[in-house]
């Protein structure tokens, strides 16, 4: 039975202890998977998360040609053990100019540019579409990059729907801007030595830099001949559990096997559990500021979230999205330019639109294991990144939170089975 389509957190009492497992990184796994195809061997990667975005990635490889197998990971139920026959850069499958071979990617900005620069490699035709707002969201700068190398590229307003015309490998050199997305250099750095290509990177914004350094290293460590990769879990989605730590006791909630490589720069969250006077989303934390600002107005003192432009240009507007939602709940907050500034408040519970928005959905669910009364539209949104984030808010201590999730028009209490985002 899916997720009704609005719920209400109960907040659960102060466990002794709880260590949560969070999946794997959605952005090392769509990575992982890209360069598991190009490799020129079979490829397994364990603890790969498994949601709606690496699902999109998965059906589009499978669409391409390539042999993909899904099993599942005893580790972890939103993890999957995904082994792809890579092809040494051939890309199997491809359409003509009058029947593109047709590529969903949805809402998946990574399987959006990934793919994108990819196909460039198939000798035929791909048209990418996904949904609304997909086509909305930036493409020009990859667009262009790819333009530049000697691909035509059909997309009159340099966003999706496009289709592609793939060539093979064209040895060149590109200059791509990350001023709107890090995933544009990271598209073209994946399949850049099969290809042949020299990647230049301008308007380089610090917030954007560690995602290209993420997919700088994994390229370098990625076995492309073959062999195993392990996943790391997702620190963005480790978050919202360093921030229950937060409202529930700081020595009662831990997430395991926290990331220590370095790859990741949402592993530094837990620096950031008592807040200083200003955060940036240039040099300090990546989507893991959505948590830091939805709590931000628990702290004795004023926080100023700046640097905050890139979340405009995501699965919603989030600048707009986190101020009317925070105000809702009777926060304090002041947006202008491209920063919040959020002054200690007393909150109480509202409902929330979580703007088809997985890290808005798991934003406020986390603040409802604090502030009675919240409700959530939409929750079915975190199938995205985290697709049994629910069950974690409601499994039984020491493995799960404790919360009690209602089916807010009925008041009904939601077993765990139930509480699965599908």
């Amino acid at each position: 039975m899916p997720l009704p389509d609005l719920i209400e957190i109960i907040p659960p009492p102060s466990p002794a202890f709880v260590s949560i497992t969070v999946p794997g990184s959605k952005s090392i796994t769509n990575r992982a998977l890209i360069l598991a195809a190009l490799s020129s061997g079979t490829v397994t990667l364990t603890g790969a998360l498994w949601s709606e975005d690496t699902q999109v990635m998965t059906e589009c490889l499978r669409q391409l040609g390539f042999a993909v197998g899904v099993a599942q990971d005893l580790a972890e139920e939103a993890n999957r053990v995904i082994q792809v026959e890579g092809l040494g850069g051939r890309i199997p499958r491809a359409g003509t100019e009058s029947s593109p071979l047709e590529l969903y990617v949805g809402n998946a900005g990574t399987a959006a540019r990934f793919l994108a620069a990819m196909v460039c490699l198939g000798e035929g035709c791909y048209r990418l579409s996904g949904v609304p707002r997909m086509h909305e969201r930036p493409q020009a700068a990859l667009l262009q990059a790819l333009r530049s190398l000697g691909y035509r590229v059909d997309a009159p307003r340099d966003r999706l729907p496009a289709v592609i015309h793939g060539t093979g490998p064209r040895t060149g050199a590109c200059r791509v801007s990350v001023a709107e997305s890090s995933q544009f250099a990271s598209a073209l750095l994946l399949p850049g030595k099969v290809a042949g290509w020299e990647v230049q990177i301008a308007d380089a914004n610090p917030d954007e830099l560690p995602y290209v350094e993420m997919t700088r290293r994994l390229v370098e460590s990625f076995p492309h001949s073959g062999g195993n990769f392990q996943v790391e879990p997702d620190a963005s989605s480790g978050s919202y559990f360093w921030g229950a730590a937060r409202l529930m006791g700081k020595n009662r909630v831990e997430v395991a096997r926290w990331p220590s490589s370095g790859w990741q720069v949402d592993a530094r969250y837990p620096d950031f559990l008592d807040l200083p006077g200003e955060v940036s989303r240039e040099s300090d934390l990546g989507d893991s500021i959505m948590t830091a600002i939805t709590l931000a107005s628990l702290e004795n003192h004023p926080v100023r979230f700046v640097d905050l432009g890139r979340l405009r240009l995501q699965e919603c507007e989030r600048v707009q999205a986190l101020r009317t939602e925070l105000t809702k709940c009777g926060a304090s907050v002041t947006e202008s330019g491209d920063s919040l500034l959020i002054r200690p408040s007393i909150l109480h519970g509202a409902e929330i639109e979580t703007y088809d928005d997985h890290r808005m959905a798991m934003c406020f669910a986390m603040l409802g294991l604090r502030i009675p009364g919240m409700r959530l539209r939409n929750p079915r949104c975190v199938r995205k990144t985290f697709p049994n984030f629910f069950r974690k808010l409601a499994g039984s201590p020491p493995f799960g939170l404790g919360a009690i999730i209602l089916d807010a028009t009925t008041g009904r209490v939601l077993p765990l089975n139930e509480l699965n985002a599908e």
